[in-house]
């Protein structure tokens, strides 16, 4: 797999679709801050980390991350589009003073900045700029 952030986001765009209660997948300590980010700014109800049992033949031998979605009361997703936006083939960076502003501020933008990852709010309020992983609406 050449790109883990973007099959963890295409993993929740499929599981909001058929409404799926939670999605798991492999574990990974970027993709463990994304989902902190998440469930911090309301997308998601809940993370938890899988312990794999370590045994070579298991199924499960490595860490899994058990994400919980979230449902308005008329049963659609509160992530409504999840967006990929520096891949490894292309990467965007932004500087401070043009951090991006997603749907008018509904939405927002996970930023990867030398002090973490960070929403773009945060990015804007502490002045620093960085690379744009992705957008959420």
């Amino acid at each position: 797999m050449t790109d883990p952030i973007a099959d963890m986001l295409t993993r929740i765009r499929n599981a909001s679709a058929v409404k799926k209660p939670e999605v798991v997948l492999p574990m990974s300590k970027i993709k463990f801050e994304i989902a902190k980010i998440l469930k911090r700014e309301g997308w998601i109800l809940d993370t938890e980390v899988l312990a794999g049992s370590g045994k070579k033949n298991a199924s499960s031998a490595f860490d899994e991350l058990k994400l919980v979605l979230k449902y308005k009361k008329s049963g659609r997703p509160y992530i409504s589009s999840v967006k990929r936006i520096s891949r490894p083939g292309l990467r965007i960076y932004s500087k401070k003073d043009a951090l991006p502003r997603v749907l008018n501020n509904l939405g927002m933008a996970i930023i990867s900045t030398p002090n973490g990852l960070m929403t773009n709010k945060e990015a804007r309020k502490n002045g620093l700029g960085g690379e744009i992983l992705c957008e959420i609406y």
